[in-house]
C-alpha cells in the first residue's frame, strides 16, 4: 500500500503487571448518555429545542440517572435547552443532568448561570493533555497545562460553594490515550487535591480515547494503570469516554471496564464525531446476553429506534448489532437449519435457558418479533423453507420432503432475489395443495366389511374423483382405507404405485381442527418419488387428497 511509511505506530504501554485479562464483568456501570452533547454536535441537522426535550424525556424513561445535556456557555440553543428543563421541571430529582465547560472562567460563570434551579449537576469541565496537542495546538509545557486544569477546578470550586443543589466535578483529560500515563496520572491528581473529593461526594475523573490510537488492550492497560495508582480510589469514580476511530471502540469500553472502570459515557447506537461515540446500548445488551441485568429499560429497541431515526435524522443500519433490520436474520441454509432445530430443542426440553445457535439473544426479549429470522433467498437452504412453513403457517413438513419444497422455492429465488414467507406459502399451496389436475379427489365412501380383526381385506371403498374434469369413480377393498385406495388405483388406472413413508399431523386445535398428511409416494415403475400434501378436518380424505397430490406431481396420468 502506497504512502505506509508515513504512519508510526503509537507507543504501547509496558505494564507486565496488568491483572484485567483475568476478570470477568459482574454488573453494569454507571451510564452517562452524552447523545444530547457528542451525539447532538455530530448531526449534520442538530436536534431544535423541542427534539432535545423529547429526546432528554426518551433517555429518563430508559433509566440513565446522568445525562449529558450541553455546552450552555458555548451555545445559546443549548442553554435555552437547558433552561427549558428546569422552567418545565422535567428533571427528576434522581437524575444527575451534566454540562461540559472548557476551564476558562467566564465559561464556567456563564455555565453556573445557566444550571440555577437545578438539584443535581455534574460540572464537567477537560483541557487536552496529549503529546501531540500539547506540542502543536497550544505550544505548552506540562506545567501550563496543568495549570489550566486546577485552575478550572478553582473556579467551578468556588461558584459550588453558593450553589442551592449537589455539584460534583468530572475533570477529563481529552485526548487521554496519545497522553503518557504518568503525566495523566499528574495532572489528574493536582485536580483531586484542588477540589477535595471524598466518600460520599467523589469526583469523576474521565478517561476519554478522543482518538483511538490502539487496540483495545493498550487503553485497557492505561486505564488500569491510572486505577493502581490513584491516590484515595474510593474517593474517585473511574470513567470512560471511548471514541471507535479504529472500530474496536465496544471492545476498548469492555476492556475498560475489566480494568477498573465504573462508569461509562456513551451515546444511543453510537453517534458522535467522526467514527462515532460508544454505543451504550451494543454494551448493555452484551450485558444481557451474558445473563447480567443492564440496568437500562431497553426491552423494546424498536420504540427507541422510532425516536432516535426520527429526531436525529440518522438511519440505524441493517447490520447494526442488536438494532438492525437484519441481526435477527439468517439467509444461509446451514444457519437456518441451526436456527430451526435449536428453536425445536428448547421447546421439546422446554427448556429456561436461551440456547439457539446463530441467535445470542432471544429477539422477543428486546422487542423484536420472530418474522424476520430467517430470510429466503437464492444461498438460503432447506432448513429455512421448513422453518418458515412451521413458524408461519404450522405445516411440518417431514425431512425427506425439505430438500424436495427447497428447490421449488431455489427456481424462483435465482431469478428474483428474496421471496416473502407469503409467496412461499403460495408456492407450496400451488405444488402440493392445489394440484388437482388431471386427477381430482372428490369423496370417499368407506365401509368395515367384516365385525372380526382377523379378515385380511375387511374395508371397502368407493371413491368418486374427476379426471380432466370427468366424474369416475371405482370400489376397492383393502387391509384400511388407503390400502383399498392404492390397490383401486392400480386396478381401475393401471398406477403401479407404492407408499415410502406417510405423515400427519393437526393444524390447529378447536372443533374446527384440520389434519395435514404428507405422502411419499413411489413410481414403481420408473423409480421416481415425490411427496403429496393434503389437507382436510379428516384424516382419511387427507390422506387420500395426498395421494392425489403426489400422483399429479409425478405426471402419472396424461
Amino acid at each position: 500500500m502506497k504512502n505506509v511509511e508515513r504512519y508510526r505506530k503509537n507507543p504501547v504501554l509496558k505494564y507486565p503487571e496488568r491483572e484485567w485479562p483475568n476478570k470477568e464483568i459482574t454488573k453494569a456501570p454507571i451510564w452517562c448518555s452524552v447523545d444530547l452533547r457528542d451525539g447532538n454536535q455530530a448531526l449534520i441537522d442538530p436536534m431544535i429545542v423541542e427534539e432535545k426535550i423529547e429526546f432528554f424525556e426518551m433517555l429518563v424513561k430508559l433509566g440513565f440517572k446522568e445525562i449529558e445535556i450541553g455546552f450552555p456557555a458555548a451555545s445559546q440553543i443549548e442553554y435555552d435547552f437547558l433552561r427549558q428543563l428546569v422552567d418545565r421541571k422535567l428533571i427528576p430529582d434522581d437524575v444527575w443532568v451534566q454540562v461540559l465547560s472548557q476551564c476558562r472562567e467566564e465559561q464556567i460563570e456563564k455555565t453556573f448561570e445557566s444550571i440555577q434551579g437545578i438539584k443535581n449537576v455534574v460540572v464537567h469541565i477537560y483541557n487536552s493533555t496529549s503529546i501531540l496537542q500539547r506540542d502543536v495546538v497550544f505550544n505548552m509545557e506540562k506545567d501550563e497545562i496543568t495549570r489550566i486544569a486546577v485552575n478550572g477546578t478553582r473556579w467551578v470550586k468556588e461558584r459550588a460553594k453558593n450553589f442551592d443543589g449537589n455539584i460534583r466535578l468530572e475533570y477529563s483529560p481529552e485526548s487521554f490515550t496519545g497522553t503518557e500515563v504518568e503525566y495523566a496520572l499528574e495532572i489528574c491528581t493536582a485536580v483531586q487535591k484542588e477540589w477535595g473529593p471524598t466518600k460520599d461526594n467523589p469526583l469523576i475523573i474521565n478517561l476519554p480515547a478522543t482518538v483511538e490510537l490502539n487496540t483495545p488492550n493498550v487503553y485497557a492497560d492505561m486505564v488500569e494503570w491510572m486505577d493502581k495508582h490513584f491516590e484515595d480510589r474510593e474517593c474517585i469514580v473511574l470513567s470512560v469516554h471511548p471514541h471507535n476511530d479504529r472500530g474496536t471502540g465496544i471492545a476498548a469500553t469492555e476492556l475498560a471496564m475489566l480494568a477498573g472502570a465504573d462508569r461509562v459515557e456513551g451515546t444511543l447506537f453510537g453517534n458522535g464525531e467522526r467514527t462515532g461515540n460508544i454505543d451504550i446500548l451494543n454494551i448493555a445488551y452484551n450485558l444481557f446476553m451474558d445473563g447480567i441485568d443492564p440496568c437500562l429499560n431497553i426491552d423494546n429497541i424498536n420504540e427507541i429506534i422510532e425516536v432516535y431515526e426520527r429526531l436525529v435524522k440518522m438511519p440505524i443500519d441493517d447490520r447494526h448489532p442488536y438494532a438492525g433490520k437484519l441481526v435477527f436474520t439468517a439467509f444461509s441454509g446451514s444457519h437456518q437449519d441451526a436456527i430451526n432445530k435449536g428453536i425445536k430443542a428448547m421447546k421439546e426440553r422446554d427448556s429456561k435457558i436461551w440456547q439457539v445457535p446463530y441467535l445470542t439473544i432471544d429477539p422477543a426479549d428486546i422487542g423484536r418479533e420472530y418474522e424476520p429470522i430467517v430470510r429466503i433467498n437464492s444461498q438460503s437452504g432447506k432448513g429455512g423453507v421448513a422453518f418458515i412453513m412451521d413458524t408461519y403457517f404450522g405445516f411440518k413438513l417431514p425431512k425427506g420432503m425439505h430438500k424436495e419444497f427447497a428447490r421449488v422455492i431455489q427456481a424462483i429465488t435465482e431469478k428474483q432475489g428474496e421471496i416473502s414467507p407469503d409467496e412461499i406459502m403460495a408456492q407450496f399451496k400451488a405444488s402440493y395443495i392445489d394440484m388437482k389436475e388431471p386427477l381430482h379427489f372428490r369423496k370417499l365412501k368407506v365401509d368395515d366389511t367384516s365385525d372380526t380383526d382377523d379378515t385380511e381385506f375387511d374395508t371397502h371403498v368407493i371413491l368418486t374423483y374427476t379426471e380432466h374434469d370427468k366424474e369416475k369413480s371405482y370400489e376397492a377393498v383393502g387391509n384400511g382405507p388407503i390400502d383399498a385406495v392404492l390397490r383401486g388405483l392400480k386396478e381401475n388406472l393401471g398406477l403401479n404405485i407404492k407408499v415410502l413413508d406417510y405423515e400427519e399431523h393437526a393444524l390447529q386445535g378447536g372443533a374446527n381442527a384440520q389434519a395435514a398428511a404428507y405422502i411419499h409416494l413411489l413410481d414403481a415403475d420408473e423409480g421416481r418419488v415425490t411427496y403429496g400434501v393434503g389437507v382436510s378436518s379428516n384424516i382419511t380424505r387427507a390422506s387420500v387428497r395426498a395421494i392425489f397430490s403426489a400422483i399429479n406431481r409425478l405426471g402419472l396420468v396424461k
